[in-house]
């Protein structure tokens, strides 16, 4: 099954949580679905178990409320995210079967990398050792799925010292960098989309690929 992939650079957060709502809203029975690969500028998200809450973390991040699934999180360059923009209902998946599917997607693709790591029940993400090193969140209207996940690779991990990470006190954050100096942040979020894809069985329709400064233009007008 085809999946547009969208490669989108540096894009500001509340941009991209625009555009994904408006493509969700108005997308109908026949839309391909889409995976944005991206990243975002420094930025903390309030997801639904925290945008009620006062957050003021001691430093100049901005925060935003968002409407997915969780509590609050951190996103800044380093990060490869991945926002699965899918079609659920057409698909005959439910929600905790797609959170399952890319929690072992990520899984997976770090066993490539000869790393181990783990799935927790009762706490979305991933986590090698202990330590979180990706983190989940989601919504689903009328079927159709967006938000998604979001990959330490290589990033200053010092912003999520100023909060709770998803809501969970003392939860300790690592990223790849961690274990395979090697890999840059671009290859492991191309490593990470391709094992969606294949978990999903998509094929990978890729549109051409724009300048950060384009795509952020584009969000931006096109609200």
């Amino acid at each position: 099954m085809p999946c547009i992939v969208r490669r989108l650079g540096a894009v500001p957060y509340e941009a991209a949580f625009e555009r994904m709502r408006a493509f969700t809203s108005t997308r109908c029975a026949d839309t391909p679905d889409e995976l944005w690969l991206l990243e975002h500028p420094p930025v903390y998200t309030l997801g639904v178990r925290a945008r009620h809450r006062p957050v003021r973390p001691a430093n100049d991040v901005p925060v935003v409320v968002s409407d997915r699934g969780g509590g609050i999180t951190y996103h800044g360059p380093g990060q490869p995210v991945i926002y699965v923009l899918f079609d659920l209902a057409r698909r005959g998946l439910g929600i905790h079967t797609l959170v399952r599917t890319l929690e072992q997607a990520v899984v997976d693709m770090l066993a490539e990398l000869d790393i181990a790591a783990t799935r927790r029940a009762r706490a979305p993400g991933v986590y090698v050792n202990d330590l979180k090193i990706a983190s989940l969140g989601l919504r689903v209207r009328a079927g159709r799925s967006y938000h998604g996940l979001a990959f330490n690779a290589r990033m200053d991990l010092a912003p999520f010292h100023a909060i709770d990470p998803c809501g969970y006190p003392g939860l300790r954050m690592t990223q790849l960098c961690e274990w395979r100096p090697d890999i840059d942040p671009r290859d492991a979020g191309e490593r990470l989309a391709a094992q969606v894809r294949r978990r999903l069985e998509y094929t990978d329709n890729t549109k051409p690929s724009n300048t950060p400064t384009d795509v952020a233009l584009e969000f931006n007008t096109r609200r």
